[in-house]
This record gives structure tokens, C-alpha cells and sequence, in this order.
């Protein structure tokens, strides 16, 4: 990566994490607030339905990825939008058959239920605009949509509560502002100019846009001393007639029908992205579940403090993915794009260890002096998240070229982690050693994957011999 390009990098990767930032404060504020109003036995049933309302973000999620990989590639936005619309139907339908599992499952209202999982269509189809964005890279629009979500899926469900309306209203509001927010992000995301058109005077939509992506990577040049290639406006005027500007020839585009329809992308890619994607959340979430099954409960809540320090390091640094994400779905510059998200990942890891280190005094300033003995243990935490967002880095790269083994090492490291804790963990140390230890092996494998199969594709040796 060039001196040059690094700041621009920088700056959306600043915007999106802006905008992430601002709709986790908004998530934050609102259990804290419904903690208050809601009373304990109001907000058991609000946090479990919450709860339910994150593991619906796996497809939701998956399809972002998929959407932004194939837009990259080359498919119709007619096509992609297509494809969220099935997506939400399906989630839909799902949702719906699932209410009275998830009522009876965690004895809660049947109206509070049904509005958690009402959320989830909107959501697929919220971030199916996000990966048309992510895919454009138009990150700035990314950012205010992101910001613009949370704080839509918060200020209905507060006014609610502060009404004393209750949960089951106050979750139907977060489906409400959602669906709103995804009517925003369609609006903002607009249509893209036809497979035909190149928009020759168009600025960048954002600093990433400055970046090249070459529509056929073969005739790159061999001399070192030759100039840069053009940004997204260049590349578009120089595209061929019928080709998305930033396509690659072998990507797999997908021809108009005979009845001149646009192609059709389908669900399998989706599910198969919401596999990894849910091997990912899941191995970032289990210690939190196996320690209410080996500690006490004072002990299980001291753990919990200290996981915060691991939820930070693991999803501040998310960006970073989103903002490379678009470039490992280009053949000639997956493998660049994959060690550089690997690199600079590894570096925010350290300095959140570092930080957590330097930071843990405070702890019991604002968490009390019972939580005093998981002072020490902060650091481990953190690096815990650290090799999280690493492994995420790796798993994106997968989902960027429809690879599934990752996958399978993750699912596989999630079963040895719950195992060693369930059988010889049990204290606050032990178990987050574990983690730590588990978390990494399994990072390793699935980044020497990564990086051992994009090596050596033709494209990137081109663009090495320049």
C-alpha cells in the first residue's frame, strides 16, 4: 500500500467507525435506560429478546458480504436488491414460524416475541443497501447510514418506554426505526449508473474510491517506474461496454438473460456466508455462556465486566474489514488486501492489549471495588478480542471469495472451547486462558489458510511484478 493511499484508507475507516460507534452508544444507552424504567423482571424479558434480536443479525450480515462481493464483481444492482427481497421473505417466514418457539423457549410475552423477531426482515434489507454502499465504496454514506441506523432503531423504543408502554411495544419500535433506516439507506444508496454507462466526471464517492481497481488485470505493467493506475472515475471510462466498471472479466459476471431480464443472484451464497458468520459470533460469544455454568454467580459477573474489555477490542477495529472487504472480492487484489487487513489488525491488537494494560486501575473507579479482582486480568481480555478481530479479518476474506474451510476450523475450535471449559475450567483465569489459547490456535490455521491460498493466484503475480 502506497504512502500516499494510507491516509485515505485511514479516513474511511475513521467514518466507519464513526458510524458503528455512534450506533453502539445508541445500543448501550438503550438497555441502560430500559434497565431503569423496565424494572429487573421487565428487563429479563427486553435483554433475552434483545438477545434473539442479535443472532438475527447472522443472515442479515452474510448478506451484506455477499451483496458487496458480487457487486464488486460485476452483478446488476436490479439483481442484488432482487436478492434481498428474497432474503427478507425467507427471514420473514422464519420468524414467523419461530415466535411461538422463542415465546414458550424463554417465557416471554407473545407481543414483546413477535416485535423482536419482526426486526429481523427489516434488518436484512437494511443491510443489503449497506453492501450495495460497501461494495461502491462510497464508505461516507456507509458511515451515516450505519449512525443513522442505530439511532432510528433506539428513539422509537425509548419514547415508548419512557411512555410506559412496555417491552413488547418498545421492541416493535427497534423493527419500526429499522425498516425506516432501511428505507433511508435505499434512498441514499440510490441506483448506480447501468452496466453501460461510466460516470467519466464523477468524483469519488468517498477517499477509497482514489484507489485502483482495474477492469482486466492482464495488461498491467511489468516496469516499476510506471505510473499508478487511474481511480473508480478513470476506470469506469476505460471499461469496456456492458461490464461494471471494476469488474474482473473472470469473476463470473453473469450474462442478461435471453428474455433480457437481469441475471439472478442466488440465496445459497447467503447461507453459505451465514455459516461463517455465525461460527464467528459464536465462538466470540460461548465463553460468556459456559461461565454461568462452572462459576458462581458473583464470579460469573466479575467475568462479564472483564469482557467488556474483549467486546471493544474485537469490534472497534471492525472497519477495517468493511473498508478492505471490497478489495479481497477482486481477484487482483485479494491477497494484498488480505495481508493488509491481517497487518493492520494485528497492530490495533496490540495497542488495545497495551491499553487495556495501562487502563486497568480504573476499573473498580467505575465498576466498584468487587470487581477488583478481575483488575489483573483486563489485558487478558482484551487480547482475547484482539485475536478475534484478527480471526474476523480471516473470515472476511473467505466470505470475499465463497470459501467455507475457515468454517469448518472455527465450529471445530468452538467445540474443543466449550469442552476444555466444561471439563477442567473453573475459575476466572482458567477460563479466559482458554479462550485466549483456543482463539488463537484457531486463528493461525484459518490465517495460514488464507493467505496460503491467495498466493500464488495469476493476478496477484502480475500485479507483484510491477
Amino acid at each position: 500500500m502506497s504512502v500516499t493511499r494510507r491516509p485515505l484508507l485511514v479516513a474511511d475507516m475513521t467514518l466507519v467507525t464513526a458510524g458503528a460507534m455512534t450506533a453502539n452508544v445508541a445500543g448501550y444507552l438503550l438497555q441502560l435506560l430500559a434497565g431503569r424504567w423496565l424494572g429487573v423482571n421487565g428487563y429479563s424479558e427486553f435483554a433475552s429478546l434483545l438477545a434473539v434480536q442479535l443472532l438475527c443479525a447472522v443472515p442479515a450480515l452474510a448478506l451484506q458480504n455477499v451483496v458487496a462481493r458480487e457487486f464488486v464483481r460485476g452483478a446488476p444492482v436490479a439483481a442484488l436488491r432482487a436478492l434481498q427481497w428474497r432474503c427478507a421473505a425467507i427471514v420473514a417466514v422464519v420468524a414467523l414460524a419461530l415466535i411461538p418457539v422463542v415465546t414458550l423457549a424463554l417465557d416471554v410475552g407473545v407481543l414483546a416475541c413477535a416485535g423482536a423477531l419482526a426486526a429481523a426482515p427489516a434488518q436484512v434489507l437494511l443491510t443489503g443497501e449497506q453492501g450495495i454502499l460497501q461494495g461502491e465504496r462510497r464508505f461516507r454514506l456507509l458511515a451515516v447510514v450505519l449512525g443513522a441506523a442505530g439511532i432510528a432503531r433506539v428513539v422509537p423504543a425509548l419514547a415508548l418506554l419512557a411512555l410506559a408502554a412496555g417491552a413488547g411495544p418498545a421492541l416493535w419500535g427497534t423493527a419500526f426505526g429499522l425498516a425506516t433506516a432501511a428505507a433511508l439507506a435505499r434512498a441514499l444508496a440510490g441506483t448506480p449508473p447501468p452496466l453501460s454507462a461510466a460516470p467519466s466526471s464523477a468524483a469519488p464517492a468517498s477517499a477509497a474510491d482514489a484507489l485502483p481497481l482495474p477492469a482486466d488485470p492482464a495488461p498491467l505493467s511489468a516496469d516499476p517506474a510506471s505510473p499508478a493506475e487511474p481511480g473508480w472515475a478513470a476506470d469506469a471510462r476505460n471499461a469496456e461496454p456492458g461490464r461494471w466498471p471494476g469488474a474482473d472479466p473472470r469473476a463470473g459476471q453473469q450474462p442478461a438473460s435471453a428474455s433480457g431480464r437481469p441475471p439472478v443472484v442466488g440465496v445459497l451464497p447467503v447461507l453459505r456466508a451465514a455459516q461463517v458468520q455465525a461460527a464467528l459470533m459464536a465462538m466470540s460469544s460461548a465463553d460468556l455462556i459456559v461461565v454461568r455454568m462452572v462459576l458462581d454467580e458473583a464470579e460469573a459477573g466479575r467475568y462479564a465486566l472483564g469482557a467488556i474489555a474483549a467486546k471493544i477490542a474485537f469490534w472497534l477495529p471492525a472497519a477495517v474489514g468493511v473498508v478492505l472487504y471490497p478489495r479481497m472480492a477482486q481477484p487482483a487484489h485479494s491477497a494484498r488486501a488480505i495481508r493488509d487487513a491481517l497487518a493492520v489488525l494485528s497492530v490495533l491488537g496490540v495497542v488495545a492489549v497495551l491499553g487495556a494494560a495501562v487502563a486497568a486501575p480504573l476499573a473498580p473507579l467505575f465498576a466498584g471495588q468487587d470487581y477488583a479482582p478481575v483488575q489483573g486480568l483486563l489485558w487478558l481480555f482484551a487480547l482475547h478480542g484482539a485475536i478475534l478481530a484478527v480471526l474476523q479479518g480471516a473470515v472476511l476474506s473467505a466470505i470475499a471469495v465463497d470459501r467455507t474451510t475457515p468454517a469448518a476450523l472455527t465450529w471445530l475450535g468452538l467445540a474443543v472451547e466449550v469442552t476444555l471449559m466444561v471439563v477442567f475450567a473453573r475459575t476466572a483465569p482458567a477460563l479466559i486462558g482458554t479462550a485466549v489459547a483456543v482463539a488463537a490456535t484457531t486463528t493461525l490455521l484459518v490465517v495460514v489458510i488464507a493467505l496460503r491460498t491467495d498466493t500464488g493466484k495469476p493476478a496477484e503475480r502480475r500485479l507483484s511484478a510491477r
